[in-house]
This record gives C-alpha cells, structure tokens and sequence, in this order.
C-alpha cells in the first residue's frame, strides 16, 4: 500500500471515530479529505438534496437503487434509512460522497432496532458497511433529485 494510500486510511479511520463518537447526537461531525479540508455539502440548486444508495435484499439477491432524502426516512424492506447529511468533494478534488446514515430495523411483531449510524463512504464501502444478515445498504452518490420517480429494481 502507497503512503498515500495508508494517509487516506488513516484520514478516514479517524472520521469515522470522529463520527462514531457522535452517532448519537443529533448533529454528526463531518468527516474531512485526505488533506485536511473538509468535504461540502451539495451546492444549492433546483430539487432536493438527496443520497443515492444501493439496496440487497439477500434473500431474493435482488439490488435496487433508490434516492433518499437529506432529513427524511426512506423505508428498504424493514429498514428505515434516514440520511442525517451528505457531502461531496470540491470540484478540484477527486469525487467522493459520504452520507450519515442511520438504520433502523422494523420487524413487524418486534421491537425497532437500531442497526447503524455513522458515516458512509461512497468510494470505499467496506470501510463503514451496515452489518445485517438480510440486507446491504451502501452509497452511490449525493446529488440533487429532481421530483422524478426512482431507478427501478434491477
């Protein structure tokens, strides 16, 4: 592994024990790049700001891509998603979105249960990954949606 391969690890891992310390307040620390500056939130335009993510349902092995928006709860089979803010890089850095998740499971007949909240990054998705033996979330992308309706299933 290059040397700035092991800064970028470290730069993350430490945002994410950043992040991790603060999962349960009700605003996240934001995690920074590699170089110290801190990633932005999407530039104001015309829609909403929202994360896109990536569903697998294990079971059926069926994927589907979805839009969830900053603030708001966005239901994946039992799974509530709310998406607490998502970031991007400066145009002159090299792309990467990160979004605050939290995961809430709703078994019908059961207690919700809180399976994740933390920070995900889009480039590397195996570095904070929700640990579930139904489903895998991870993010694509944080853009701004038009009103239009969602990618259907794959």
């Amino acid at each position: 592994m290059s040397v700035r391969a092991l800064a970028v690890c470290g730069s993350v891992l430490a945002a994410l024990i950043v992040a991790g310390a603060s999962a349960e307040a009700q605003t996240p620390a934001s995690p920074s790049r590699a170089d110290g500056a801190p990633l932005r939130a999407i530039p104001d335009g015309p829609g909403k700001r929202v994360a896109e993510l990536q569903g697998l349902d294990k079971v059926t092995a069926r994927t589907r891509r979805f839009y969830a928006p900053v603030g708001e709860a966005t239901k994946f089979g039992t799974l509530a998603i709310t998406v607490g803010d998502c970031l991007v890089n400066a145009p002159d850095a090299p792309p990467e979105s990160v979004a605050y998740l939290i995961i809430v499971d709703h078994k019908p007949g059961q207690a919700e249960e809180k399976l994740f909240a933390g920070w995900m990054f889009a480039s590397t998705p195996s570095l904070s990954t929700l640990d579930h033996g139904v489903y895998d979330v991870r993010v694509l992308a944080c853009t701004m949606a038009q009103g239009s309706a969602p990618p259907s299933s794959r």
